[in-house]
């Protein structure tokens, strides 16, 4: 045994190089992945276009969609429940339609389901949409200060 008095001991000596290592990946992992938002939130200016707004406005055919699976083109009811004969019920009221009749370009086919419709009743309306030939479609939505 060496016991040494009045020398004082060696203090312990701390390796920095493994410590700086692992500071340099952490620096490295969030340099990759931070999402710069400077470059998403760009001020920009969106180019103009002074045309005139269109003279004739495309005809539309509204399509309800309840809860219950009920459907009912420009507000008359209709008994069809699948999309072959939902797309006949399409294509009758769009024929039926004086505006589309007089050759404007086809209407757009405008779906109002109800919050609580199933999908697949939506689902229905797009097909029988694509069936009688029909691709504008859009949604209609009311906004959250209307309940």
């Amino acid at each position: 045994m060496n016991f040494r008095k009045g020398k004082g001991r060696d203090d312990p000596e701390i390796n920095l190089i493994p410590f700086i290592d692992v500071l340099l990946v952490i620096v490295i992992f969030l340099m990759v992945t931070t999402s710069y938002s400077k470059f998403t939130a760009l001020q920009i200016t969106l180019p103009t276009a002074d045309a005139d707004k269109a003279v004739q406005q495309p005809s539309e055919i509204n399509v309800a969609v309840n809860p219950q699976g009920q459907y009912a083109i420009n507000n008359v009811p209709v008994s069809s429940r699948d999309a072959a004969a939902l797309a006949l019920d399409l294509k009758s009221a769009a024929q039926g339609d004086t505006q589309s009749a007089s050759g404007k370009a086809d209407p757009v086919v405008i779906i109002n389901a109800d919050a609580l419709a199933t999908h697949q009743t939506v689902i229905n309306v797009l097909e029988a949409a694509r069936l009688a030939g029909f691709d504008k479609i859009t949604f209609a939505a009311q906004t959250s200060g209307h309940k």
